[in-house]
C-alpha cells in the first residue's frame, strides 16, 4: 500500500519533490500545505493546497508523513524552521533518494534529505537532517554534512570534510580534504576552498571576464 505524504510549499521544489516522490518512491502525495498568508490557490499540481497552521487536524501525523520542499533563502533558515514545525507537530519527514544515485554510506542520512540523481556518496559519509544535494555532486569519504545544508549541482566534496549546519555550497565548487566549513557558511559558484572556512562566511569564484576582443574575430558565423 502506497504511504501517503503532504508536501509543505507550493514553488519550483514541491513541484520536483512531487514529480520524484511520485516516480520514485512507494509514497502517494495527498497535499499541499503553505502558510496562510501565501494561499492564493486551491490546487497545485492537481492536489489541494491546505493551510499550514491547519494541517495536523486535516492530515494527522499518525496516517501522514511530510516532506519539507523549499530552496536555500535566507541561508536555509525557512526550511530549518519549518523542518523543525513539522517535527514537533509529531510528523514524521520522508527522504527522497533517488535510485539513480550511488550510495555507499549505509543509508546515514537523518530525515527530510532531497537526494537528486547522480551523486555519488562515498562510504563512510554522514548526513544530517534536512538535507539537499541537487544532482550530479560528489561526496567523497568519511565526510559529515550536518543539519540544514544545500548543496548545488557538481560540486566536489573530498574526503573528511565537515560541513556545518545552515552551509550553501555553490554550483561546480571544489572543497579539498580535512577542512571544515563554519555553520552558515555560502561557498559560491565554482569556488576552489583549500582551508577551513569560518562560520557566515562568504566565499566567491571569480568570474570570467569578457575578453575585449570581437568574437568574429576567432569564430567565422
Amino acid at each position: 500500500m502506497d504511504k501517503k505524504l503532504v508536501i509543505f510549499g507550493a514553488g519550483d521544489v514541491a513541484q520536483l519533490a512531487h514529480y520524484y516522490f511520485s516516480m520514485d518512491t512507494d509514497y502517494k502525495v495527498i497535499s499541499f500545505a503553505v502558510d496562510e498568508d501565501y494561499l492564493s490557490e486551491p490546487e497545485f499540481c492537481g492536489l489541494p493546497i491546505v493551510k499550514f497552521e491547519s494541517v495536523v487536524d486535516i492530515y494527522p501525523p499518525t496516517q501522514y508523513d511530510f516532506f519539507i520542499a523549499l530552496a536555500y533563502a535566507n541561508q536555509n533558515a525557512l526550511r530549518k524552521e519549518k523542518y523543525l514545525a513539522v517535527k514537533a507537530m509529531g510528523y514524521k519527514c520522508a527522504n527522497y533518494v533517488s535510485s539513480m544515485a550511488t550510495i555507499l554510506n549505509e543509508g546515514k542520512f537523518g530525515d527530510n534529505c532531497f537526494i537528486f540523481e547522480n551523486n555519488v556518496v562515498q562510504p563512510f559519509v554522514e548526513i544530517g537532517n534536512n538535507v539537499v544535494l541537487w544532482s550530479g555532486n560528489h561526496i567523497g569519504h568519511h565526510t559529515v554534512i550536518k543539519d540544514h545544508v544545500f548543496i548545488a549541482s557538481h560540486a566536489v566534496i573530498s574526503g573528511h570534510v565537515t560541513i556545518g549546519e545552515q552551509c550553501f555550497i555553490g554550483v561546480n565548487a571544489t572543497l579539498r580534504d580535512n577542512i571544515t566549513v563554519g555553520d552558515r557558511s555560502v561557498i559560491g559558484a565554482g569556488t576552489l576552498l583549500l582551508s577551513d572556512a569560518e562560520p557566515d562566511g562568504l566565499y566567491k569564484g571569480d568570474a570570467t571576464p569578457r575578453i575585449d576582443i570581437k568574437n568574429r574575430t576567432y569564430v567565422k558565423i
